[in-house]
């Protein structure tokens, strides 16, 4: 086994294919499999459509600003958490780092819930995912992955392309089979939600955080972007890998709709999509899905695993992390940030059974930690879009410009659309976390804060005060 050390790793170069891999690998998780159920309890098939709308454009904008952003600075690594710091200062910048590591840790608890809920089916012990024995199996598995990740960056990668590809089939033939069965008499009667509570505005915000959560990883090149073989093929990669996989989202959301009531869709187990499968085609169905959950979800965490402890990793080169953090071994594999990354995971594997819904918390938990980090990172491709910035490569466009203000309010619109609940409990996770950030800046023999950053951390502990002192009165609960 290699070393662990402080010096610079020989660093793994990547293709524009394997980068796109990266970024579909990601976004092809646990969410896509679970979106028949979320929007069936929110809307019908007028306000899914219109929730797509707004999802894709608002995430394509964004993507579109990861690909600006790549070309105008590409001296920045680890997109989201280096544009964050380059454009609002350091401490900013470490909150956006800790967030959106803290969201994929999240996010591959859902992974787990979900693929021990699909196992429950014929293992009735294992509940939806959020028994102990659950959490056992899961523990194992998530230790193995760490094991697995530990052998070399190059070659998690390499596995990740191959389970790319091998999840993404059952999910298109999940597409074809149910255009095949779709009754339109079924789809006419799901057409509208009015048999729901509150506008078709109130619905379509209710889906938010789901088409929120299935996107995670529309940043994937950009945070692996030093490892790209050619700078240009990072923002390639990101709108490439969003564009593969946006119209089959959508799809099996629509689709489902066609095939029972949407009463019925909104009480399925998850995966959903196994549910909707089995009503059109009978209970191979459950099987095929199950068979293909599990591959999709595993090469997620993969892909999710390898993203966290790389933003932990160059925070930590750039002082923004303790200096524990900036170690790699020879294969270049931060090892204590995929230690810590993993801890983590663990740490809320067991949260989970304290919550009565595990998997749509921890979904819902992961977006809302995501959405400061992504907003963070279009404001800057904002900022620069309309102020000189002598470290900028190029001339901004009219083009830029408009990704830019509407990258910078949708994410803005998504923060609306989370609610305070979560915003709550974000401040919960980020207000501690600001104690590795005095870590980093006394190992520099610096003040801890400035005036602007003891007001920022003033903030972020009131928030997280509230939302313990709203948990324990019950206002809010996981």
């Amino acid at each position: 086994m290699s070393a662990v050390t402080e010096e610079q790793p020989h660093t793994a170069k990547l293709s524009l294919m394997t980068l796109s891999a990266l970024v579909v690998g990601s976004m092809v998780g646990a969410g896509v499999f679970s979106l028949p159920r979320r929007f069936a309890a929110e809307t019908g098939v007028a306000g899914a459509l219109i929730a797509w709308t707004i999802a894709g454009t608002g995430m394509l904008m964004l993507a579109f600003a990861f690909q600006f952003l790549a070309v105008r600075r590409p001296d920045l690594d680890a997109g989201v958490y280096a544009y964050a710091k380059a454009g609002f200062g350091e401490y900013l910048g470490f909150f956006s780092a800790f967030g959106y590591w803290a969201s994929a840790c999240v996010g591959n608890v859902t992974y787990w819930v979900l693929i021990m809920s699909t196992i429950g089916t014929i293992w009735p012990a294992l509940g939806d995912g959020d028994t102990v024995l659950a959490a056992v199996l899961s523990s194992i598995g998530l230790w193995g992955f760490f094991l697995l990740i530990r052998r070399g960056v190059k070659e998690a990668a390499a596995i990740n392309r191959i389970v790319t590809v091998a999840k993404v089939v059952p999910i298109l033939v999940f597409v074809v089979l149910a255009l095949f069965y779709l009754d339109t008499g079924v789809f006419a009667d799901n057409w509208g939600g009015a048999d729901y509570a509150g506008s078709l505005f109130d619905q379509v915000r209710g889906t938010m955080l789901a088409t929120v959560f299935v996107f995670l990883g529309v940043e994937g090149a950009s945070v692996y972007s030093r490892h790209a073989k050619r700078r240009k093929d990072v923002g390639r990669a990101t709108v490439l890998g969003f564009l593969s996989v946006f119209a089959v989202f959508a799809s099996v959301t629509i689709v489902s709709y066609g095939i029972m009531p949407m009463r019925e869709i909104a009480e399925l187990r998850q995966p959903s999509m196994a549910g909707v499968l089995e009503h059109a085609v009978g209970t191979w169905g459950t099987a095929f899905v199950s068979v293909g959950l599990i591959v999709s979800v595993l090469g997620a965490y993969l892909a999710w695993t390898l993203m966290a402890a790389e933003v932990l990793y160059v925070a930590a080169q750039d002082h923004d992390m303790p200096r524990f953090l900036r170690r790699a071994t020879a294969d270049d594999v931060p090892v204590p940030a995929l230690v810590m990354t993993t801890v983590l995971v663990q740490v809320v594997l067991v949260v989970t059974l304290l919550s009565d819904d595990a998997f749509n918390f921890a979904l819902d938990m992961t977006s809302a930690l995501t959405l400061i980090p992504f907003l963070l990172a279009a404001a800057f491709a904002l900022k620069i879009s309309l102020t000189p910035d002598p470290l900028a490569q190029g001339r901004t466009t009219g083009r830029d410009l408009v990704v830019a203000v509407l990258a910078t309010v949708y994410t803005a619109f998504l923060l609306y659309a989370a609610g305070l609940r979560f915003v709550l409990l974000s401040f919960i996770v980020y207000a501690p976390a600001t104690i590795l950030f005095v870590m980093a800046r006394r190992e520099q023999g610096r003040r801890p804060f400035s005036p602007r950053e003891l007001l920022i951390c003033a903030v972020s502990v009131a928030g997280a005060v509230m939302g313990v002192i709203a948990l324990a009165a019950g206002w809010i609960s996981l």
